[in-house]
């Protein structure tokens, strides 16, 4: 056989060995009924494993083009060109031509380690067991009349839920709204598919942080939306970044996480909010607002919104439950213009034909109760707790590797390695004695960085957690 499959194509050797063969068949020069080549004979000729050859094979056979037959081999399917053959699906060529991108290969990874293995966990973005309301979420059910209608609900979610979280962001966010302008969702994460898929159309361009949590998600490219990169210091973003990239490339939207941001912790400016609303206003450009974290401020900060300070309607206000009660109670709202609300709901319908009228009852039982704010103050001493506590390590075992912003609420810190080792090395060595992070590049282009989220571990385990990450550091200055 002269032709050879290319090692250096990104086409795997596998395939690239069953569309030679499927060309082939096709071209007839394997007729139908037709011998193909023993496994251990093509793998001798084309110099690859036999499992390699095993795996065309398979390729073709779920295409229907080949058959194996016992004690004879494999042959060109006798009904290839007929009604009568049957054919399995190509699952595996399905899932890589789906236009719904997947998570990166280091986030499923990450937390297929996570729930594989006994670690340290200082990756996952939630609150530990103890840090949740899970224990006043069972005092509802106990307690409490369930009332709620259990058919389809409203489009935009419970009304009794929508007038409740309306009152408590007057009251704990300093934001006006009405239950009309409020769309229930699952969480942060389907609040920006619904923004991204119903106000966005491929080839438009946005504004994203740099780091930042939506660098992470493949969303943006699955919908074929052209992500550009606002440079994020201690202070947040500088707004003058946005005006930039609008006249460059007529940016359409501008996503930022300006509370304790989501991963370096940084807190966006007073001047520099009210610099980035005269920009929006004055160019158009909608901001969404992603919000997990301003009700986790430690000591007696306070926190302004976005949408708090907007008087031009130029903010669209995501937030969620996930960081200040329960991830997996699956809480979040839009806030907007009452139009934009119920195009995202008709979105939102069409996915799922609206919420769980289940955890809709238990979040607004909890919020609306007295529970709510002690469950808060709670929280926001156990995070500083946290905070005061992985602040503390990594002076003590670190101070000469690393540089970090100490953030003054929400639940992650970043981490600035100084030298210069490969970011999946370290976290391979890192996983291996038993703690797990999320490295820097997930969410941006900061080489050498690190995300601790001190939100889930337990918080007598932050030392030795920061200790095992510590010992697998210094491992590399002893192998060089």
């Amino acid at each position: 056989m002269d032709w050879k499959p290319n090692r250096k194509s990104q086409i795997p050797v596998y395939k690239q060995i069953a569309q030679y063969f499927e060309q082939r068949i096709a071209n007839g020069e394997f007729p139908a009924g037709s011998l193909l080549p023993s496994e251990r004979l093509l793998s001798k000729e084309l110099q690859v494993n036999r499992s390699t050859i095993v795996a065309a094979y398979e390729e073709l056979r779920s295409l229907g083009i080949v058959e194996s037959l016992q004690g004879k081999g494999t042959i060109v399917s006798r009904n290839i060109w007929g009604s009568a053959s049957k054919r399995v699906p190509n699952w595996e060529k399905l899932i890589e031509t789906g236009s719904f991108l997947p998570n990166t290969k280091v986030m499923r990874s990450i937390r297929k380690e996570t729930y594989d293995l006994d670690l340290i966990d200082l990756a996952s973005g939630e609150l530990s067991p103890d840090l949740s309301a899970s224990r006043y979420f069972r005092k509802i059910m106990a307690t409490q009349e369930f009332n709620y209608h259990v058919g389809y609900d409203h489009p935009q979610g419970s009304l009794q839920l929508r007038e409740t979280i309306a009152v408590h962001l007057q009251a704990y966010r300093n934001i006006s709204a009405t239950p009309a302008s409020i769309l229930i969702t699952s969480g942060a994460q389907q609040a920006l598919y619904l923004i991204v898929q119903c106000l966005l159309q491929p080839g438009d361009a946005i504004a994203i942080e740099d780091p930042s949590y939506c660098y992470s998600l493949p969303l943006f490219k699955s919908a074929g939306i052209r992500a550009f990169l606002l440079p994020v210091d201690e202070q947040g973003i500088h707004p003058d970044d946005v005006v930039e990239l609008y006249k460059k490339h007529r940016i359409k939207m501008v996503f930022l996480n300006p509370n304790f941001q989501n991963p370096n912790g940084s807190y966006l400016s007073l001047e520099r909010r009210k610099r980035i609303l005269e920009i929006s206003s004055y160019y158009g450009i909608p901001i969404v607002e992603d919000d997990p974290y301003s009700l986790t401020a430690f000591g007696d900060i306070e926190v302004a919104t976005l949408k708090s300070m907007d008087q031009s309607g130029s903010v669209l206000y995501i937030s969620s439950l996930s960081k200040i009660m329960a991830s997996g109670l699956r809480i979040g709202w839009i806030l907007g213009p009452q139009k934009v609300i119920e195009r995202l709901a008709d979105a939102k319908q069409q996915i799922d034909f609206g919420h769980s009228i289940i955890p809709e009852w238990i979040a607004n039982q909890f919020l609306s109760s007295q529970d709510f704010s002690l469950h808060l103050h709670r929280l926001r001493d156990a995070l500083a707790y946290n905070r005061d506590k992985i602040v503390f390590s990594l002076y003590d075992l670190l101070d000469d590797q690393v540089e970090f912003l100490a953030p003054e609420g929400g639940i992650h810190i970043w981490c600035k390695v100084k030298a210069d080792i490969d970011e999946k090395l370290l976290l391979r060595e890192s996983i291996r004695r038993g703690v797990v992070y999320v490295p820097g590049s997930i969410f941006g282009t900061q080489k050498g960085c690190a995300r601790f989220t001190f939100g889930r571990a337990d918080g007598e385990q932050i030392y030795e957690a920061i200790s095992r990450f510590s010992d697998a550091l210094r491992s590399f200055d002893k192998s060089k």
